[in-house]
């Protein structure tokens, strides 16, 4: 299982580099921009990258990655859904024994170490 401590570095490489797409693609500064659409770039980067490789560009970099409850691929609607409820943050603040996430709970995900 991925520890807190590693989730949270890589929810926070992931934050940066959709603020830094929003900046670069909406003309935004590091000091000016819409925190709106930097979480709705973060939740479709999220959704997009679980779905397709497996992993986020943070996840990776920390030596995390999200597969389905069951073994193997989380296919695509576990990472929308897993990724629309992080969006909301309170489901991903909320854990069980296991520190699984609510987000991972609902979406029958697991985050885990590669």
């Amino acid at each position: 299982m991925g520890r807190v401590g590693r989730r949270i570095a890589a929810l926070a490489i992931d934050w940066a580099i959709a603020v830094a797409l929003t900046c670069l693609i909406w003309g935004y500064t590091w000091l000016n921009y819409d925190g709106f659409v930097v979480l709705l770039v973060f939740v479709g980067l999220q959704a997009v990258q679980i779905a397709a490789f497996g992993w986020s560009i943070g996840h990776r970099l920390l030596g995390l990655r999200v597969i389905a409850l069951t073994g193997g691929r989380a296919g695509v609607w576990r990472p929308v859904v897993r990724s629309a409820l992080l969006g909301l943050a309170i489901p991903a603040l909320v854990w069980d024994s296991d520190q699984r996430g609510f987000h991972d709970k609902v979406a029958g995900t697991v985050l885990i170490r590669r």
